[in-house]
This record gives structure tokens, C-alpha cells and sequence, in this order.
């Protein structure tokens, strides 16, 4: 590989990558750049752009691209299209139903057993799904979506779920659009603070593999759910290519679908990939050109454990443009993944972000991971900073 550029990129891109100032919704911009650069393979991070037809555009240029088209991202830009996709596919979600108009929605919720979930149906960096633990606070939600527009489009219409119990997983697979390829799974925390408290966020810490996770489940998951979901997709006229990831509720009743997204995801991407053996880019290429079913990929027995450091306020409103120490004083192993950082002038590196940044490390236990991620935690400071204190702390027995 002669060069990667990374568009718009970060402090931390800057040091292996070529930073190109384009924003990832200037989808002419980033065309551009790849004819005149010869890109030979483009990779696409966030959802925004799939939802956009990135994907289509640079295959109509013949431009090698890895991710979904614009019909296969659906499965996350709507979460209706992914709701009515499960139902007539017969693949395994939470009951509930959609709405357009918010006195259905409001009429709905009466005598409805609580905790339910609300879901605004488009794309909302996350904030689209409440937790709702009475009626009252499910309206609540439901007017915010459907009638102050706090979410603007991606509320006009939402779901009502019901809450599923059990315990979560994010399942990861690469899809040829024909067959899958799993990846390792994880267990994120979307809550801001210590115990489970505090609003959602986009996710302040992960771990890899969960302990509860043993084969039998794994056949399973990709039985019912991730083989089921690439061959409804591709029923649909939408052969889903990428990597195809879903939000597991793993129940008495065995394991349900509560999301899906259309592309890596982070943190949880932070802590599988570190442990893939193979070349990430032959299999990229492998699942854009088809042939996904004749390539071997290997995975590390070790465990990897990442955490999250985020501005003061994050999820709600934070200051950014603060230095950052302590990035070179680490261990040679740990891993830090920057997001919500720039360079400045002087070429030091500041916070431009709610999640600033991600510490990962990989060792023989999970334990031993955590230790070394913590330990390092401590070296790196910007005014504000909060991380949560329990990421894996997981009680042995």
C-alpha cells in the first residue's frame, strides 16, 4: 500500500494518512479526489454518506468502494424498511408496530406494558432511540420526534417496541452480498456514567469477545439472523455488500435483532479489528469482488479492551479546542483511537469532539487488557475529560 488518505480525517489520521479537507456529505468532492489521486480502494466510515448513495456513485465511475448501496443501507437510514424486512422474512426482532401520526402513536401506548422503545425511523447520530420506563415518558418522546422535530426528518415517523431483556451483543459480519464472513463480536456501553446511568451516547467503551459467547451461539446468530438478512436484502433487489452489523438482544427466547448498521461501528470496531490476523483490505476487496466464500480469515484468541475519553458534557453540550497531553507517554501496545480531534496550527493535537478518543489494548485475558488500558488512561489529560470507570468489569464466578 503506497499511501492512504483520509477525508476529512483527525489529529490522529495525520500520522499514518494524508488528511484531505472534504466532508464526508461532499460526495463530488470525495469522487473527485479519488480519480485524481487513483484511489484503488475506498473505504467509507459513517452512515451519512451510504444513506446518500456514496456507494452507488463511485460504482458508476468504476471505482472500487467497500460498503452498502443506497437501497442496501436502508437497513439502517430506515428503521421501518428494517422492521418491515424482519417481519416478512420471518427473522427474529421485538414485536411492535410503525407510525406517521403521533395520536396513533400516543393511542398505542395505552395500557401498553412498560418499559417500551421508542424509535425515530431515520437516521439521528444515535439519539434516535428512547428508553421509555412509563407512558408518560414515551408521549414525552413521542411529541419530541413527532412534533417539536427535535430530530428533525428522522422523526416523522418512529416505532414503538417492546423492550427486549436480556443481554446485548454487537454482531459483526462482512457480506459479498451473497455470503458472510463473521467477525468477532462485542459488548459496548451506551450510557454516559459508571453502573449503566446517564443518557445514551454513541458508546463510551467496548470489550472483545464477551464471555458468554460459545459457538452454538454464533451458528445460531448467523442461522437465523445475519444469513436470513443478507438473502432477504438481496430478495429485495439490494445485495448488501460491507460489513453488516447488528445490535443482538441474546434472550431466553434466543437471540433478536434491535438494530442493524450499514458499516463498521465504533467503539466496538475498535476492539474487533485489533484482533483480525488477515489483511482487512484483501477481505474488503474479496467481499466487493464476491468471492468472500473462498477466503480465509484468522482471528487472535485474545481478548481487546477499549475505552472511550469524551468532553466535559458529552452527550449534551461541551467546549472543544483543548490541548491534549499525554499521546506519546504510553505503552508501545496501546492502541488510541482519535475521533473528535484536529491539529492545530502548531501541529497540536486538540479536542474538536464530543467522543474525543478511544483507548484500546489486546492481551491473553480480558482482565490483563482492561489493566493495561486503565493504567495508560491515566497519562493522557484535556480540560474536562470524563471516561467511565467500569468498561469490562466483569465479576468472575
Amino acid at each position: 500500500m503506497d499511501k492512504i488518505y483520509a477525508a476529512p480525517g483527525n489529529a490522529g489520521t495525520a500520522r499514518l494518512a494524508e488528511n484531505l479537507d472534504i466532508g464526508p456529505g461532499d460526495i463530488d468532492g470525495l469522487l473527485k479526489a479519488a480519480r485524481e489521486k487513483r484511489v484503488d480502494l475506498t473505504v467509507v466510515g459513517p452512515e451519512a454518506p451510504l444513506a446518500a448513495g456514496i456507494v452507488d456513485r463511485f460504482q458508476a465511475e468504476g471505482l472500487a468502494i467497500f460498503g452498502p448501496t443506497r437501497a442496501a443501507a436502508r437497513i439502517e437510514s430506515s428503521k421501518i424498511f428494517t422492521r418491515e424486512l424482519l417481519a416478512k422474512y420471518n427473522i427474529p426482532g421485538a414485536a411492535g408496530a410503525s407510525f406517521t401520526l403521533y395520536d396513533e402513536a400516543s393511542r398505542y401506548l395505552e395500557g401498553r406494558k412498560t418499559p417500551v422503545v421508542i424509535k425515530a425511523d431515520g437516521l439521528a447520530a444515535g439519539k434516535g432511540v428512547v428508553v421509555a420506563g412509563s407512558v408518560d415518558q414515551a408521549r414525552q418522546a413521542l411529541s419530541d420526534f413527532m412534533q417539536t422535530k427535535t430530530l428533525g426528518a428522522a422523526g416523522d415517523r418512529v416505532i414503538i417496541e417492546e423492550c427486549l431483556i436480556g443481554k446485548e451483543m454487537s454482531y459483526f459480519a462482512f457480506s459479498d452480498g451473497a455470503s458472510i464472513a463473521p467477525m468477532l463480536p462485542a459488548c459496548d456501553y451506551k450510557r454516559a456514567y459508571d453502573g449503566g446511568r446517564g443518557p445514551n451516547t454513541g458508546g463510551m467503551g467496548s470489550y472483545c469477545p464477551p464471555r458468554f459467547h460459545m459457538p452454538a451461539l454464533a451458528e445460531e446468530i448467523n442461522e437465523t439472523i445475519m444469513k436470513p438478512t443478507v438473502a432477504a436484502l438481496a430478495s429485495e433487489g439490494a445485495p448488501y455488500k460491507g460489513v453488516l452489523y447488528a445490535g443482538l438482544m441474546i434472550t431466553d427466547n434466543g437471540p433478536k435483532v434491535m438494530e442493524f448498521n450499514a458499516r463498521f461501528g465504533d467503539p466496538e470496531t475498535q476492539v474487533v479489528l485489533p484482533l483480525l490476523k488477515t489483511d482487512l483490505a484483501d477481505i474488503m476487496l474479496a467481499a466487493i469482488e464476491g468471492r468472500l466464500a473462498g477466503t480465509e480469515i484468522e482471528w487472535s484468541s485474545q481478548s481487546c479492551c477499549g475505552v472511550v475519553m469524551a468532553s466535559g458534557g458529552y452527550p449534551g453540550s461541551y467546549r472543544t479546542g483543548f490541548d491534549i497531553s499525554g499521546l506519546d507517554d504510553l505503552d508501545d501496545d496501546i492502541m488510541v483511537f482519535q475521533a473528535g480531534t484536529k491539529l492545530a496550527d502548531d501541529g497540536r493535537a486538540v479536542t474538536s469532539g464530543g467522543r474525543v478518543l478511544a483507548v484500546a489494548a489486546t492481551a491473553d485475558s480480558l482482565a490483563a487488557a482492561r489493566r493495561q488500558v486503565y493504567s495508560n488512561l491515566l497519562r493522557i489529560g484535556f480540560e474536562g475529560c470524563h471516561y467511565r470507570k467500569d468498561i469490562a468489569q466483569i465479576k468472575e464466578g
